[in-house]
């Protein structure tokens, strides 16, 4: 498979500056940092997707977090929510390693990508609707490339939810009308792929319990089977592929 494709979207990605008050944002975190990362250079740029390019399975956020990949360059790595995501990507064979903390810890993950609609950290981690569709772009190119290998779709939250659907179908799928309402496990079938619905990984939802650890591995293995990934023990690395 070309892979040049996707490698040149993440590299204009992480040089976009077409949303102003995002790139002040994410520069001023990036220079007056948090206390317990001062020794930190911050990535403080666009963060791409991450995964490989052939990935069958692709979970969609929302946007890098302040002080989480607008820090580590990285999408979850570093803040708590990814500590829960990859914790359970790990825990269902889907991941090399539980913890995600830099860019260059080794993790890799099986099968899976993981991406944004909104690939800059907003204020308070609420982008507004302008952003959201100044973004999109880049996510449709994206779903366009991963397309010959992609089979499910696993969205964390109402927000990438609103945000994909249309991406989705600017890159060619045939979304039903209306559009389907998110909700936790929603299953939705578009033209041979399969999209989930999952909370998301925030701290509002995994300290209330709103989110657990169990629910969201029962998605990730649904969507797993559905993207025609084999069941791994944790962090198993997948048998070389036959020629």
């Amino acid at each position: 498979m070309d892979t040049s494709g996707l490698a040149v979207l993440d590299e204009r990605i992480a040089g976009c500056r077409a949303c102003p008050r995002l790139v002040a944002w994410r520069e001023e975190v990036a220079r007056t940092k948090r206390a317990a990362f001062a020794d930190w250079t911050y990535w403080g740029r666009p963060v791409p997707g991450f995964g490989p390019p052939d990935a069958r399975l692709l979970i969609v956020g929302l946007a890098p977090a302040a002080h989480g990949g607008n820090r580590t360059g990285r999408m979850f790595t570093g803040d708590r929510s990814g500590d829960v995501l990859y914790e359970a990507l790990y825990d269902v064979g889907l991941a090399s390693r539980p913890t995600a903390v830099t860019a260059d810890d080794g993790l890799e993950l099986y099968g899976v990508r993981v991406t944004s609609p909104v690939h800059c950290a907003p204020p308070a981690n609420k982008p507004t609707p302008e952003e959201r569709d100044t973004c999109r772009p880049w996510l449709v190119r994206e779903l366009e490339l991963l397309r010959p290998a992609l089979r499910a779709v696993v969205v964390l939250g109402a927000f990438g939810w609103q945000a994909a659907l249309p991406a989705f179908a600017a890159a060619g799928w045939s979304v039903p009308r209306p559009r389907p309402a998110f909700g936790h496990g929603t299953r939705v079938r578009l033209d041979g792929l399969d999209l989930f619905g999952c909370f998301h990984v925030s701290q509002r939802n995994t300290f209330t319990g709103r989110l657990t650890p169990a629910m969201l591995r029962e998605v990730l293995r649904t969507a797993a089977d559905a993207a025609g990934l084999p069941p791994r023990p944790p962090g198993a690395r997948p048998a070389p592929e036959r020629s």
